[in-house]
């Protein structure tokens, strides 16, 4: 087995594991108070705040979204709530039982509809999607296999449609490798030499380039018109 391979194996065991049985509840809190949940999270996470950048929830009213590792299913489960048709995506299974849990608790304009496994191997048909977009997703794989989502992201956006991830970048290397000998979650500091290897090996984040330099030149190689918008502050 490659090293790709074995990541991705590794990838999938790790999510498979995290959302099985994940329950929907919080979700569907969220989406039945979707003004309240919005206002929130995009002024308090950076995630939500970067993804949901120059009025996108109005931009997805009515569109076709195809989102990449569709993880929990909570921002597939935002975008459908606000009238996006929304096709969810991820290698876990998992995602897509939580998908189905959705679908039958909450109405939705347009279901949402699940694609399992490799996002590459599915071969959905050509310019079907206003946006792509992914919330952390593309530092999940190794460099080689990112050029591949781009270059499928690319094919599958129609003329005038639109890629949107967030993704955290490593401009500072002195502030990254601080950043490594500070315990969080469930990540040992790197002076804790012993539980941050064995951290380190069921990790899903493969070792690549993280910089907005890297994500500027990699999207510039499939699209138009390329914006790195910089959020947060010491974080990355």
């Amino acid at each position: 087995m490659s090293s790709t391979d074995q990541n991705q194996e590794k990838n999938k065991l790790h999510y498979e594991a995290l959302y099985a049985n994940y329950p929907i509840s919080n979700i569907l809190h969220w989406i039945n108070n979707l003004d309240k949940f919005l206002e929130s999270a995009t002024t308090t996470e950076t995630s939500w705040f970067g993804l949901y950048q120059n009025n996108f929830r109005e931009k997805i009213k009515g569109k076709k979204v195809l989102e990449m590792g569709c993880g929990d299913c909570t921002n597939a489960a935002v975008m459908a709530a606000l009238g996006a048709e929304v096709v969810a995506n991820d290698i876990a299974s998992a995602s897509g039982e939580i998908v189905r849990k959705l679908n039958e608790n909450y109405t939705f304009k347009y279901p949402i509809k699940f694609v399992e496994g490799d996002f590459l191997e599915n071969k959905l048909p050509s310019r079907t999607f206003d946006f792509v977009v992914g919330k952390a997703f593309l530092h999940h794989l190794t460099i080689p296999i990112e050029k591949l989502f781009l270059r499928e992201t690319a094919r599958l956006l129609k003329p005038d449609g639109e890629a949107r991830f967030f993704e955290p970048a490593v401009n500072s290397k002195v502030l990254d490798e601080i950043r490594w000998h500070i315990p969080i979650g469930g990540r040992p500091s790197k002076f804790n030499k012993v539980d941050f290897k064995k951290w380190k090996e069921i990790d899903p984040h493969p070792d690549r380039s993280f910089s907005s330099k890297h994500w500027k030149k990699a999207g510039e190689e499939f699209f138009n018109d390329v914006e790195i918008i910089p959020v947060g502050t010491l974080e990355r």
